[in-house]
């Protein structure tokens, strides 16, 4: 069943991804009708989300940015198709490092990068990140269900020389790459919600007490890698930019769980300004102590 599903979906995967962007966003604008208007994919997940992490915005406020993130949503969904065939001479026009040359400083410590990110603008269009580091770029993803449509995402993700590994592989492959000396930029998106009874620190984010993944700031301090906060924002449909942001210095010597406390800081103060690049559509306050 899942072989036919996939042989089933990838030629309109396919056709869709070879559309130029003007037509890509005239059929995402179908799409957004469908997902939203019709079906109603998670709406009330959204709903809830807005209210408990926007509870200062008035209903109609809040309404606007649901609507907004959802064409957001389905944008996003396009454009990580759009990714299969996608040039990097195109891609490096719609997703814009701002500030390379303090990454390049960064690789110039001798030491492995951390990069931290939220589910906010493009994290999809990350992978380009790759053409521009000379170290050996990892990114970290829930592996998919349906092992045909992970193969796809994996080479997808892939395709401008990122690797991707498992949230199970993280741990051994870090330690294997540090124990043969190789120098290596891992990609976080840090903020999905972990099982209760795994959780290690809570923090606080939008007003809640939130339990939070701990793995990658644990991993940095235990083998002195550095750790960067990756902004990115939208610029407008098709069109993203990235900017490094440093988050300490001295690793070591920074208490426990501070780096994971200020990321969700600055994914805070991301998601306050323009919430409607944000991924409401997860469950993200499923658990709070407060609750």
């Amino acid at each position: 069943m899942q072989l036919l599903i996939f042989v089933l979906a990838y030629p309109i995967l396919w056709c869709i991804s070879i559309l130029p962007f003007r037509l890509l966003y005239f059929v995402s604008d179908c799409i957004y009708v469908l997902v939203y208007h019709i079906i109603g994919y998670r709406k009330k997940v959204v709903r809830q989300n807005l209210a408990l992490a926007l509870p200062h915005l008035s209903e109609r406020e809040r309404l606007i940015i649901e609507k907004k993130s959802y064409h957001h949503l389905v944008d996003g969904f396009m454009e990580m198709i759009k990714t299969m065939t996608i040039s990097e001479k195109e891609m490096r026009k719609r997703f814009i490092i701002t500030n390379m040359d303090l990454y390049q400083e960064y690789e110039a410590k001798d030491k492995s990068i951390i990069a931290l990110s939220g589910h906010y603008a493009s994290y999809e269009w990350l992978i380009i990140m790759n053409k521009y580091s000379k170290f050996k770029g990892y990114g970290v993803y829930k592996r998919i269900k349906n092992r045909y449509f992970d193969n796809l995402v994996r080479k997808i993700r892939s395709k401008f020389d990122a690797t991707l590994i498992d949230t199970t592989e993280t741990t051994p492959t870090i330690l294997a790459n540090h124990k043969k000396g190789i120098k290596s930029l891992y990609g976080f998106i840090a903020d999905q919600n972990p099982k209760v009874w795994k959780a290690h620190h809570w923090t606080k984010f939008m007003g809640f007490d939130v339990p939070v993944h701990t793995g990658a700031e644990m991993l940095a301090k235990r083998l002195n890698m550095n750790v960067l906060y990756i902004k990115g924002e939208k610029l407008g449909r098709g069109r993203y930019q990235a900017t490094f942001v440093p988050m300490v210095e001295n690793i070591k010597e920074v208490p426990d769980y501070e780096i994971t406390d200020m990321f969700f800081r600055m994914l805070e103060e991301q998601i306050l300004n323009k919430p409607e690049y944000y991924l409401w559509t997860h469950k993200r306050w499923k658990h709070t102590k407060e609750a």
